[in-house]
């Protein structure tokens, strides 16, 4: 693997659409990560030059942030017994820097943000932007922590080898060229798009599958697969059906219920989970911010299963 690139605010610009209104969940901001007390910080990635579909998702990280808002009053998330803020320390970092029109500065910038945060011993939850944001930051988490289990939520696989250099449907094949993820402990879930068969990297739970077996099955292969590694979750918001997620570019009928994936992020307790995405978010395409609200939750969700493993009762 390459050296780490080194972030520099003088080589990018702040993208208008950038500009940070609201933290998640009201957590503090901090601008330098390294001198947080925070356990896991929050990014933004308002990123969606790699979308082969509708764009948007470049709004996606304003939307699940402004989203957060109608989370914030429960205190102790239902059904968690304990308030996230008793267990686990989390800043927002806002959103990191580019230039717009220059997608490989977003590249480089990410990549040394995440490895920045990694390099202080914290963890990210990252809020894309397009699913190619994923790539720099397995190459961070890859530096840190060597190959990761991934556990990868979508309706497409994003294996494809024939797309362009900044792709969202291609970023998993690179990251098994580059070695990124452990195959052997890795799957994906809630595929329901055409790839190859044949000689395909990851383990595949297909929507279809996932809609016979439910929560608890999904969860049986999820921990049979991963076991005890080092284990990274991505979450395609297109995994969900349009029902609960049409605010997407490139949405696809008969995915995941929310109740079934929040079923599963639940309990993915007691894995050794190290960092999450919630990409692909496009309220352009919303319906009074279903979308947002979903991937915002998914990400809450996260957070409650970190302080759960952590001992939080």
């Amino acid at each position: 693997m390459s050296d780490m690139p080194k972030a520099s605010v003088a080589d990018a610009d702040l993208p208008i659409y950038g500009s940070l209104g609201m933290t998640f969940m009201e957590f503090p901001v901090v601008s330098k990560p390294a001198d947080s007390d925070a356990e896991v910080v929050v990014s933004g990635v308002p990123f969606d030059m790699a979308t082969s579909g509708r764009s948007g998702a470049r709004f996606g990280p304003q939307g699940v942030r402004q989203a957060s808002a109608q989370l914030i009053w429960e205190g102790a998330r239902w059904p968690w017994q304990f308030a996230l803020d008793d267990h686990l320390k989390v800043a927002d970092s806002g959103n990191v820097l580019f230039k717009h029109g220059e997608p490989q500065t977003m590249v480089d910038n990410l990549q040394a943000h995440i490895g920045q945060i990694l390099e202080s011993g914290k963890s990210a939850l990252t809020f894309g932007g397009d699913h190619f944001i994923t790539l720099p930051v397995l190459r961070a988490y890859a530096k840190k922590h060597g190959p990761v289990a991934l556990i990868h939520f979508d309706a497409h696989t994003d294996t494809y080898s024939g797309g362009t250099k900044y792709d969202h449907g291609t970023l998993f094949h690179h990251a098994v060229e580059e070695g990124l993820v452990d195959t052997e402990h890795s799957i994906q879930i809630g595929i329901r798009t055409a790839y190859t068969l044949d000689g395909h990297p990851f383990e595949v739970l297909d929507a279809a599958w996932v809609g016979d077996h439910g929560p608890q099955g999904i969860l049986e292969r999820i921990k049979a697969r991963v076991g005890d590694k080092k284990a990274y979750v991505s979450f395609d918001i297109d995994g969900l059906d349009p029902a609960y997620a049409p605010g997407t570019g490139t949405p696809v009928s008969g995915g995941m219920t929310m109740d079934c994936a929040l079923k599963v992020i639940r309990g993915l307790q007691g894995l050794n989970l190290i960092g999450m995405d919630v990409v692909e978010v496009a309220p352009a395409y919303d319906h009074a911010e279903i979308t947002s609200l979903a991937g915002a939750t998914l990400a809450l969700e996260y957070l409650y299963v970190l302080a759960a493993n952590k001992g939080a009762a």
